[in-house]
């Protein structure tokens, strides 16, 4: 008779307050060197990994994360990274890009597209010693091309409402450029994770077809649905209701998106984006949603991302090194370069295009989220990954101090100007948190 499986709960309770705990430990102590705290919680996971963990006590990394709870500590990530990428859509605000549209669509659409091409190249030379055996050229190419396009649209508010620059006619713009540059990677990867799930390029096509109806799906019938829903819930309703519909909601798209042959998260991020703003009761709900999602369920997801990063692999491998160069020299250069370069084509001045240019080139968690896709579907090795990771924690690193040195000498009047603004009531806040808002600013 088999012996019975080992009961994996025992291992969670242990795993779950470690996790939880040394990421939040992380996250306050970047954020105290002026980071955005993402940059700790990755970090984190990293090191409990095999990249230090695993490799100055292996006995310990095997006792604190064994096999039998790897699988649900997995999938208690993922759940969070469904709900993290609900809000990412919920916070797109594409009314930003009134009165930004031209410099934004540029900006973002050069963020998008000199990634792709020197990512291209990138790949190309890469082939031959980084795909997996049976991997073909074109999925591989595609993905690393579009890993080097991406942005991180929610790390990047956090620095612009950090810095006191949200409210800024940089900040604005920054985050128009953001939002077209999140949509657009992610069509994108789409496009990817179709044609590497497709036999043949007819099915490549059929699967896209399905991905385009169900997005017309979800905002000509769902989006209106939802509103007149919202609506009454507004009175009719406690918010334990809500929160019921919103996450169902956003399970099911995922669900439909994954079995149509696109990744589930592209279906969350997808009920994100129709799900109505200006409820009070939906706000509440996704304030409560994030509450436990970000300091909960989002470091596993990390510590997982973190067992499959192994900077051991690199090792003293001088090659593996320069490709480790070469892909961030590549990230730096198509998003700062880009970005930088239409700004100032599109009549901004220096400092602002190479802010903008900068911060476009802020990666964080969205590019780990990528990163995992394409590790999941076979498309990159661990070795790649690895890399990949370096290249998302660096980028994302380099972005606060390099943005202090670009606007050094202007932080004061831009802060006083933006605490002007709100004073007057440009910010439509209430006078109790004008001064709060104010007082973050000064600091």
């Amino acid at each position: 008779m088999a012996a019975a499986a080992p009961d994996p709960l025992p291992n969670l309770l242990v795993a779950l307050p470690v996790v939880i705990l040394a990421c939040r430990a992380g996250a306050q102590l970047l954020k105290r060197l002026g980071q955005p705290p993402v940059v700790g919680e990755i970090l984190i996971g990293i090191l409990l990994g095999p990249s230090l963990l695993g490799w100055l006590w292996p006995g310990a990394q095997a006792w604190l994360f064994p096999e039998s709870a790897l699988p649900f500590i997995g999938v208690l990530g993922n759940v969070g990274l469904l709900v993290f990428m609900f809000l990412v859509g919920l916070e797109l605000d594409l009314k930003s890009l009134r009165g930004n549209s031209r410099t934004a669509v540029a900006v973002s659409q050069a963020g998008i597209v000199v990634p792709l091409v020197l990512g291209t190249l990138l790949a190309l030379g890469m082939y031959a010693g980084f795909a997996p055996k049976g991997v073909e050229k074109l999925p591989f190419v595609l993905f690393i091309a579009v890993s080097m396009s991406i942005t991180a649209f929610p790390v990047l508010a956090r620095i612009l409402t950090d810095r006191g620059l949200y409210r800024t006619r940089v900040g604005a713009l920054a985050m128009a450029s953001a939002a077209v540059d999140d949509v657009s990677a992610w069509c994108l990867l789409t496009a990817v994770v179709a044609v590497t799930n497709s036999d043949s390029p007819m099915e490549a096509v059929t699967t896209a077809l399905y991905a385009l109806a169900f997005t017309a799906a979800m905002f000509l019938v769902v989006r209106p649905l939802l509103a007149k829903w919202a609506a009454r819930t507004e009175r009719r309703y406690a918010e334990g209701v809500m929160l019921v519909v919103l996450f169902s909601g956003l399970s099911l798209a995922a669900y439909a998106t994954d079995r149509m042959g696109v990744h589930a998260l592209f279906g969350a991020f997808l009920f994100g984006v129709v799900t109505p703003r200006g409820s009070r009761r939906i706000e509440a709900t996704a304030a409560g949603m994030r509450a436990f999602t970000m300091p909960v369920l989002l470091p596993l997801f990390f510590v997982s991302t973190g067992l499959k990063t192994d900077v051991g692999l690199l090792g003293g491998n001088g090659t593996l090194w320069l490709w480790t160069a070469a892909v961030l020299a590549v990230a730096v250069a198509g998003k700062w370069g880009g970005g930088s370069i239409a700004a100032r084509l599109s009549g901004r001045g220096w400092r602002d295009a190479m802010s903008l240019g900068v911060l476009m080139n802020c990666r964080g968690l969205t590019e780990l989220i990528v990163l995992n896709i394409g590790l999941g579907l076979g498309v990159i090795d661990s070795a790649l990954f690895t890399i990949l990771v370096l290249m998302a924690l660096v980028t994302t690193a380099m972005t606060t101090p390099a943005l202090t040195w670009i606007r050094k000498g202007v932080e004061e009047n831009v802060a006083l100007d933006t605490a002007t603004q709100i004073t007057a009531g440009i910010g439509h806040e209430e006078p109790a948190q004008q001064s709060v808002t104010v007082a973050d600013l000064r600091h």
